[in-house]
């Protein structure tokens, strides 16, 4: 069932103040006539003044004792205590007529399944969710009872209806309007988030207070009426999307090294060969050194070779026989 939910007045009901009591900017029709205590007169102090010895910073007349109006032209800027003032325009006897308070108005959401703040936040669907109020207001609630005003709780679903009550885990309704709040107010029964009269979505959740006609003087955003916050009611927690495979390039890159082309080393060899003359030191020729890779660390030495002369052989072997035909003719002679 969805519908608007606008409480009745019913007048008187937290109308009367008593001496010392707190007043809100915004009411009207309040009966003062038990805090005047027979003054007419009230006179506002700015805070650290010697009441006692001066005259008020702002005084007024309050007539009609039984329909006064806190009005925020009066006492928007002249919040706290107002004294009973004498004939004489002086303090009564130090005596505090009542107390004019500025109202603030705030409204939480609580999933008491797992005992969080989920104020503009998500709900998995199912939990159950309490509404905390913050407020100065419970003064007001403490004049006297009534079934027709109070704080109302506003829940609008995602098509935007509103709510006149919500239903529990059992399946019992809870109404939304003329709750009788403290300060710090918490709902004593749950919603059931769950129940299939409520949609997935996103509802948006405020309160409000028109007790003495408040709201309707004073609307003003966390006075009499409440900011409006949201609470997204669904099976998943929107912060966890759909894992979708993910694709990873990757690049390989090559270790091969590009060597250098081989030095190659040539040796040149005279076309003519000396003639080796006996005794004299035999020449040594180095052959090329082998072609090294550029990937070793430690040099390959060069090997080397002693060539001989071509003929050279065969010179020693006429050398030697002549020595021994010398030898065999001197023995002879």
């Amino acid at each position: 069932m969805c519908l608007i939910v606008v409480p009745a007045m019913a007048a008187g009901a937290y109308t009367t103040i008593p001496q010392g009591g707190t007043v809100f900017i915004g009411e009207q029709g309040l009966d003062v006539t038990t805090a005047m205590g027979g003054d007419t007169a009230i006179g506002w102090w700015a805070s650290g003044a010697a009441i006692a010895t001066s005259s008020p910073d702002v005084q007024m007349q309050v007539t009609p004792l039984s329909n006064f109006d806190i009005s925020s032209v009066a006492f928007g800027q002249h919040t706290g205590y107002w004294y009973r003032l004498n004939a004489q325009g002086k303090p009564d006897g130090l005596v505090v007529a009542f107390v004019v308070a500025d109202p603030s108005l705030a409204i939480r959401v609580i999933d008491t399944t797992v005992n969080i703040d989920v104020t503009n936040k998500w709900i998995p669907r199912g939990d159950q969710a309490a509404f905390r109020i913050d407020s100065n207001l419970g003064p007001i609630f403490s004049r006297g009872s009534s079934t027709t005003e109070g704080v109302t709780i506003y829940v609008q679903s995602p098509s935007g209806g509103t709510y006149s009550a919500l239903l529990d885990s059992t399946g019992a309704p809870h109404q939304l309007g003329n709750l009788a709040i403290t300060n710090s107010y918490q709902t004593l029964w749950n919603w059931d988030t769950g129940n299939s009269q409520y949609v997935t979505g996103t509802y948006t959740i405020w309160a409000e207070c028109d007790v003495n006609n408040m709201y309707d003087n004073y609307g003003i955003p966390g006075k009499t009426i409440s900011q409006k916050t949201s609470l997204l009611d669904q099976e998943q927690n929107p912060l966890i999307s759909v894992n979708v495979p993910t694709t990873i390039a990757t690049t390989q890159v090559s270790s091969a090294q590009t060597s250098s082309p081989p030095t190659t080393q040539s040796t040149t060899v005279p076309a003519t060969i000396p003639t080796i003359t006996p005794g004299t030191p035999v020449p040594v020729v180095t052959t090329p050194s082998a072609t090294v890779s550029p990937v070793a660390t430690t040099p390959i030495p060069a090997a080397t070779t002693t060539a001989r002369s071509p003929g050279f052989d065969a010179i020693v072997t006429l050398v030697s026989i002549g020595a021994l035909v010398l030898l065999v003719l001197k023995k002879q002679f």
